[in-house]
């Protein structure tokens, strides 16, 4: 079977348990189908082989299974992976949530921005028009007060008229879009500043929401409600911890399901570890409020004293300003909706970890707690702690220990299963307590590995190969530990659906990197671009108006003494005709070639005069 016919495969069982779950009541997400669908695959005692197809009769039984596994509303364990999914799928981080945010303000802005850059407003009633469009749109993308409001209108006009009065718009008309969409920014970021020193004045201010004073309440508030969560489940935790370490020690088998509790635990832990998140989250807000009022107090001064109740101040001075004002007013307005979002995180969390309270209340729990010892986390750090409870590294010389004075960012160590003890996961099955890293951290093939005590760590050591492969058949048992202890790695090559976007990103793979080249062609197809071709019909008439126009129009020039031998000349030539002449008849003359023969040059000796003769040889031109 292909991967692609695989996929499909696992979407219809995805699909199928979905329906067979709605025709019973309980509505599913596809994405919290598909990790059942995984965590049922996973646990050994299923009996499903990963490495072949499945057969019918596995795909009934897979099904089967998941369909109970969903329909248990007192389950923890399903409780914490509902709570997995909605976090991975609502939760993101500061820069990427804003970034998300500020686009969408964007896309729904743009149609109010396409009709002012696309007018073509000739008339006085279309210019007034386009006039209220542009301080719309002002209001609209500073979010100080509403379009609809005739006095937050009435104070935004009379702010935009100082700044851009309804004559310049000749001047915008003419500009390109781009220009116009550049433009119509600057001047909500003027007008705002405008609005904002206005309202620090007491000359303004419609509309205006006091953001600083607002979120100096919400701050301390939403940190307040977080805090006394993570300390709520705190407390679950200890009594969990407690009650599982007692039913370990103790041979009575009277009481709850151990691993009923085991889940309540985990539930319990994931629930602390996205409370810290998310105190994480509104703690960085509060720090950037802090920072941000400072900075508007700043400005606020200097705009105080760079206008000084002048009738007129130089633009150069004052508007970069006034952006500056709006652009930290936007960054409370970002803080803000930061908040407001994370607060409905922490609310919509809270019902993921109701069942386990409602099915070990504090009532059902006193019996079975009798003769434990409960200790809190920070209880277990302080017994852990000190010189005594370190680890000597003497004694395990065949290890890699690191200590926070001898071992550089110490704190940002990689510690495995999120610094639970590595030992305790291991030897107890699942079982949840809190590292003490000042003991010592294990580096162990490229891992680091901390411990709640120093006899954990020793017995770790007999056999670490051990305890990881008794970690990761736990994490089989409880597939949601996958996520909590972050073992993404170690079952990166067990993935029974696909994990495309559209199934949500509860467990993501770890992301592969290798090197890699391509080649492509220079000019694989040939650009056919034509620079003269125009979309808009509205251009395409104004071009042609303008042609039909130049044929009524004379061209006149004038020049200059200096200007005189700088023009431009041109000369066109005939070049030459190549001729040639014929006669009727062919003649020529010849002549003979004369030749002459002297005789008796060598003379007759000393007795005999010499006698020359000379003989004429010529020939006749008859003769030749």
């Amino acid at each position: 079977m292909s991967r692609a016919q695989a996929e499909s495969v696992i979407k219809n069982i995805i699909r199928e348990i979905a329906q067979e779950c709605a025709s019973k009541g309980q509505a599913v997400s596809e994405t919290l189908v598909a990790f059942m669908v995984k965590a049922v695959v996973l646990e050994p005692s299923n009996e499903f082989n990963v490495d072949r197809t499945l057969t019918k009769d596995d795909v009934q039984k897979l099904i089967k299974l998941c369909v109970e596994r969903l329909m248990d509303s007192r389950s923890p364990a399903l409780d914490t992976v509902k709570m997995q999914v909605y976090f991975d799928m609502n939760y993101t981080t500061r820069s990427d949530f804003l970034e998300e945010h500020r686009r969408v303000l964007e896309s729904r802005l743009q149609p109010v921005i396409r009709e002012i850059t696309d007018s073509r407003a000739r008339t006085r009633e279309e210019l007034e028009s386009l006039y209220r469009k542009i301080v719309s749109a002002v209001l609209l993308r500073s979010g100080l007060g509403s379009p609809t409001d005739i006095a937050v209108v009435r104070e935004a006009t009379a702010a935009l008229q100082s700044v851009f009065p309804q004559t310049e718009l000749g001047t915008f008309m003419s500009l390109t879009k781009r220009d116009k969409e550049r433009q119509l920014l600057e001047l909500t970021m003027i007008v705002t500043g405008i609005r904002l020193f206005n309202k620090e004045c007491g000359k303004g201010g419609e509309g205006i929401d006091d953001l600083p004073a607002i979120l100096n309440e919400a701050v301390p508030a939403t940190t307040q409600n977080v805090d006394s969560e993570v300390q709520s489940t705190l407390r679950c935790a200890a009594n969990y911890t407690a009650l599982i370490e007692k039913m370990q020690n103790s041979d009575n088998q009277e009481g709850p399901s151990t691993q009923l509790v085991k889940d309540s635990l985990i539930n319990t832990r994931q629930h602390e570890a996205f409370l810290r998140v998310i105190l994480n989250d509104v703690i960085s807000c509060a720090q950037q409020v802090e920072q941000l009022e400072q900075q508007l107090a700043t400005r606020m001064e200097q705009l105080q004293a760079t206008v000084q109740s002048k009738t007129a101040v130089p633009t150069a001075q004052v508007y970069p300003q006034f952006i500056h004002l709006s652009q930290l007013w936007s960054c409370f307005q970002d803080e803000m909706v930061l908040l407001s979002v994370l607060s409905n995180i922490l609310a919509s969390l809270e019902p993921f970890s109701r069942g386990h309270r409602e099915l070990f209340s504090d009532e059902v729990l006193a019996p079975f707690l009798e003769g434990a010892v409960i200790k809190t986390d920070d209880q277990r750090l302080q017994e852990t702690s000190g010189p005594d409870n370190r680890i000597n590294p003497k004694e395990l010389k065949d290890f890699d220990w690191l200590y926070p004075e001898t071992t550089k960012n110490f704190n940002k160590l990689p510690i495995q299963y999120r610094s639970f003890c590595a030992w305790a996961l291991g030897n107890f099955d699942r079982l949840l307590i809190p590292s003490n890293p000042e003991i010592g951290v294990l580096r162990y093939k490229d891992h680091y590995y901390a411990f709640s005590s120093k006899q954990a760590a020793y017995e770790f050591t007999q056999n670490p190969d051990g305890y990881i492969r008794l970690v990761a058949e736990g994490a089989k048992k409880s597939p949601e530990l996958i996520q909590l202890l972050e073992l993404h790695t170690q079952f990166a090559s067990i993935t029974p659906y696909s994990q495309g976007k559209d199934q949500g990103r509860m467990i993501e793979k770890p992301v592969t990197k290798c090197d890699s080249g391509t080649q492509t062609d220079t000019h694989l197809l040939e650009a056919n671009i034509v620079k003269s071709y125009e979309w808009n019909e509205w251009e395409l008439r104004r071009k042609a108006i303008k042609l039909a126009n130049l044929r009524t129009r004379i061209t006149h020039s004038v020049q200059t003494n200096l200007s005189n031998m700088r023009r431009d000349t041109a000369i066109q030539v005939w070049p030459p005709k190549e001729n040639t002449t014929q006669t009727k008849t062919d003649a020529y003359t010849n002549v003979p070639r004369p030749q002459v023969f002297l005789a008796g040059l060598r003379g007759g000796g000393m007795t005999t005069s010499t006698e020359m003769k000379k003989v004429d040889l010529t020939i006749d031109v008859d003769q030749t």
